[in-house]
């Protein structure tokens, strides 16, 4: 059947668009669409020449494996080709059964013959390199290029610590090529791109952060000056074999593997022997499960039949060997568009920008909207509304922009204007700051915003701030969904009948809270400023505000420089307690709470004594007869000492009572003071003895 022309314009334009792609991805290692998108065209592209092979040409990219060779390296002709294999478009377990019952077909196998032995492993997400070992030396390390010729990049593989210079052992070919992956590890890559990050904000120019690990990877091992490969932190996996003189001498490819890895090379751990389709489905199926924790980047797992002799019976299709196959999981990237950008506000009051999104099916699941991270991530990547972007979501984590895919040459798509961060809660409509060297704008209307209130409720609840007795997450959850509550001071006008109509609240649970409530009116300064959560105020500075200035009201009123009198609190603390007093919501809430009866003991501050313990750090450890953890931090933090969590140099005393535990060991082996119970009192007391 003769092609339409509109068949053979769409095979030219697939054509055109695979080679573009495959040079960014293989030459210049900065791919603009994801791996699942360019599998989708290359498959479009190999069924319609399927369906009219009088259309295929010899530069097709059906006909090719890589990329071309990069200028500046000098090439390297394979002597055994690098291949790549099929790869199964069925990410299920039926893909693993499919491939086992196409092998067993080409073999002649039926249902009595026993199962097919295979070679289970992992798809690394890197770049394939070829290494050449004469007499158990390196000589020569290569890309594969376009399968056939690749690019000589031997100085920068020699950085790699993991791959040996010289092979040791017994049995060592004279020439063996090993064929394998370089890779990046997800935590060396994070350090990488955290170094890279230090290295923008201190003002160096020409410098990035990347993308993923492969791309870092493939980067390295392209550089012309090893010197800067060798900073890039690079792994190496052996997974097959080239040219071998004198031929395999061994029966199976794990026998082969295992050798390799006798001879000094690194070869994963995850490989395996399976028999039969339901272990090759049991395997993809462990790894699936664990990909997200692995310490690097896969897209799949790879079946290979593990005897020699039946891989040469099964030999090859065209350009893929017919006793091998990828099979994949769901892609982690996919290409959609940006519809909108919101602004999502957390209960902590942390504004985030959020990518509305065409639905997209990716990492398994589909995705409508992805985080941005904060506005400075939305500038760097210049992520607007009409965009077509990458979005990556790996595992439970939750879907991000990777970056926005550039329109093809010739090519300029309407953008939407530039964002910007609202500078009001799109919620409460209070004031959004960033404080100084934060990424994050907050909205600091935390006592109003609707977006805030089950955290400000939970927080003022907390034994630490107003010890309201019985308010835990489930009964504010219901309390917030049912409408009964919306800010503070709305906890105390709750009455019995409402109460009892939540579910799971019996009118004795009921009177046991509304009981709590009443006797959390009566409080401490300290207690109710930590419990309004102003951010930066915990309870040693809610206590040095309550002492310094003796009243709430001169608290509210004091400006910053007044609040920089205070011991212990900074130019951001005091901005912050500034902000959110300055806020007529916060104000109103703190209002009414009086006049729901909440009170305290308020007095004129005068000029105080020392505090006997001024100035010194203590550790509690242990169970002490009397006192609990509480109170003897209270004891010690109201005779002006700091309490600490962890044993140090600077710590001045260890309290330690029962079953006290590492940081008793630290003291003694520091020598620092250590005082049971009796000892605390007599320090309390000011007994300048207390051993």
């Amino acid at each position: 059947m003769t092609a339409s022309p509109r068949v053979q314009e769409r095979i030219d334009a697939l054509r055109e668009l695979l080679h573009h792609h495959a040079h960014r991805y293989y030459v210049l290692d900065e791919p603009e669409i994801p791996d699942a998108e360019y599998d989708r065209l290359f498959r479009e592209l190999q069924d319609l020449e399927a369906q009219h092979p009088e259309l295929a040409t010899p530069d097709s990219p059906t006909r090719r494996v890589g990329g071309a060779v990069l200028e500046g390296f000098a090439k390297v002709r394979h002597r055994v080709p690098m291949l790549s294999i099929r790869t199964e478009t069925d990410i299920e377990a039926s893909g693993a059964r499919a491939f086992d019952t196409r092998v067993r077909r080409e073999l002649g196998l039926g249902e009595g013959d026993p199962p097919v032995e295979y070679v289970a492993e992992l798809k690394f997400d890197g770049l394939a390199i070829s290494l050449r070992y004469e007499h158990g030396a390196l000589v020569q390390a290569a890309t594969r290029g376009d399968g056939e010729v690749g690019e000589d990049v031997t100085q920068n593989i020699c950085t790699i610590g993991q791959i040996p210079l010289r092979l040791h052992g017994a049995g060592i070919p004279a020439v063996l090529e090993v064929r394998g992956e370089v890779y990046m590890r997800r935590d060396d890559f994070e350090r990488m791109n955290e170094r890279q990050r230090e290295k923008i904000a201190q003002g160096a120019k020409n410098e990035k952060t990347f993308v993923n690990p492969r791309n870092a990877a493939a980067g390295a091992v392209r550089q012309l000056d090893p010197g800067i490969a060798r900073q890039r932190p690079l792994s190496f996996f052996a997974y097959g074999w080239g040219e071998i003189e004198g031929g395999l001498p061994f029966a199976t490819q794990y026998e082969l593997l295992e050798a390799l890895r006798g001879w000094g090379l690194p070869v994963s751990r995850e490989t395996r022997v399976a028999s039969g389709a339901e272990e090759l489905v049991a395997f993809h199926q462990q790894i699936g499960a664990r990909r997200d924790q692995l310490p690097y980047d896969i897209d799949g797992v790879v079946y290979k039949v593990n005897d020699l002799a039946l891989q040469n019976r099964l030999g090859f299709v065209t350009r893929e060997p017919r006793w091998a196959v990828a099979h994949k999981y769901p892609a982690q990237e996919q290409l959609t568009t940006v519809e909108a950008i919101d602004v999502y506000v957390g209960r902590t009051g942390k504004l985030t920008p959020v990518a509305r999104l065409a639905p997209v099916f990716v990492g398994g699941v589909t995705v409508t909207n992805a985080t941005l991270h904060n506005e400075d991530e939305v500038l760097r990547k210049d992520v607007r509304v009409g965009d077509t972007v990458i979005v990556r979501r790996a595992g439970d984590v939750i879907p991000e922009v990777v970056g926005v895919v550039p329109a093809a040459p010739g090519e300029s798509p309407p953008r939407g204007d530039v964002f910007a961060m609202p500078r009001h809660c799109p919620v409460c409509g209070s004031e959004a700051v960033r404080e100084e060297g934060e990424a994050d704008y907050r909205c600091t209307g935390g006592l109003f915003c609707g977006a805030q209130r089950k955290q400000a409720l939970l927080h003022f609840a907390q034994r630490r701030a107003m010890d309201i007795e019985g308010l835990g997450e489930k009964l504010v959850d219901q309390l917030v969904d049912a409408g009964l509550v919306k800010t503070l001071p709305d906890l105390y006008r709750m009455g019995l009948a409402n109460l009892v109509a939540l579910e799971r609240m019996g009118e004795k649970s009921a009177q046991n809270l509304l009981a709590g409530l009443e006797q959390s009116k009566r409080t401490t300064l300290p207690r109710f400023l930590f419990g309004l959560g102003i951010r930066h105020v915990g309870e040693a500075t809610a206590r040095d505000l309550a002492k310094h200035f003796g009243k709430l009201d001169a608290i509210m009123d004091a400006g910053t420089e007044q609040l920089l009198q205070v011991p212990d609190v900074g130019p951001i603390v005091a901005e912050s307690i500034h902000t959110f007093f300055a806020q007529p919501h916060n104000r109103e809430v703190v209002e009414q709470l009086r006049a729901c009866g909440v009170h305290w003991e308020e007095f004129e501050p005068a000029v105080q004594a020392p505090l006997p313990l001024a100035g010194k750090t203590v550790v509690l450890t242990g169970t002490l007869p009397t006192l609990s953890r509480d109170e003897a931090k209270d004891l010690l933090e109201a005779a002006g000492a700091k309490v600490a969590g962890s044993v140090s140099k600077k710590t001045s005393y260890v309290i330690a009572g029962a079953e006290a535990g590492s940081k008793l060991d630290k003291a003694q082996e520091l020598g620092l003071p250590v005082l049971d119970e009796k000892g605390l009192r007599q320090l309390l007391a000011g007994s300048a003895d207390p051993f």
